[in-house]
């Protein structure tokens, strides 16, 4: 379906751990910057705690970043989204998505990440890509009709969740909704009893280049350097 390009066995050493950790922290003060510190109230909040517990992140590191994001210590968050867009190598588009409090820092480390592929203008590879909202949820009943709950939702088209994502008996389903709409998608399935573990803003990708197994390996080493940069949120990559 697209969604962001996941780096194989990212929780293998503590390093990639710690950066996990950082980037999961950084989504929960943003989201409870954005959204209010209530998860009930805040789909994206819920979605990236769900996400910190998943990956054992402690519990007073969770509220800690929750109270930062939300406005509630003296301490100023200021991340803001950056995007950049470009090539891997062999062609590949790729989007990437920064949450930085330092663009000066940023775009100068993307820039030299990038010599391995192309970085180019903003739009420039944009339409290979739908920006859609993704709502990635499971349900305690296996035999749940996601198709009905996504109509009712007012989803626009559900797919099945990865097997990895799916707890053994649950059902698991990825509903795919207009931008304007996640917000409302999200409480609705929450609602008819589903567990939301991502609602966000991705871009899925239209089609995928053929690429060789060879070409391959240089497109994920690209990839997984983009990956790596403690800035870099998202990356998204026509590569299935």
């Amino acid at each position: 379906m697209g969604a962001q390009w996941k780096q194989a066995g990212r929780e293998a050493n503590a390093q990639k751990k710690g950066q996990l950790v950082s980037k999961l922290v950084r989504e929960i003060m943003v989201a409870a910057k954005l959204g209010g510190a209530d998860p009930d109230l805040n789909p994206r909040l819920a979605a990236a705690i769900e996400k910190a517990r998943k990956a054992s992140v402690y519990r007073d590191t969770i509220e800690r970043a929750i109270k930062k994001g939300s406005g509630q210590t003296d301490e100023k968050v200021s991340f803001e989204m950056v995007t950049y867009e470009g090539f891997a190598p062999h062609k590949v588009p790729v989007v990437v998505e920064c949450l930085t409090d330092n663009r000066s820092r940023t775009a100068p480390e993307l820039r030299k990440l990038f010599q391995a592929g192309t970085l180019g203008q903003p739009g420039c590879v944009s339409f290979f890509f739908n920006h859609l909202g993704v709502v990635e949820a499971t349900h305690a009943d296996a035999n749940r009709d996601a198709e009905t709950d996504a109509i009712e939702a007012g989803a626009q088209e559900v797919q099945p969740l990865e097997a990895e994502e799916t707890p053994a008996g649950h059902k698991g389903a990825c509903f795919i909704t207009e931008i304007k709409d996640l917000d409302a998608v999200s409480k609705a399935l929450k609602a008819a009893g589903w567990n939301v573990i991502a609602a966000e803003l991705r871009y899925l990708a239209k089609q995928f280049p053929e690429v060789s197994d060879a070409a391959r390996q240089e497109v994920v080493a690209f990839l997984t350097a983009l990956d790596d940069h403690d800035d870099v949120h998202r990356v998204y990559a026509a590569l299935k």
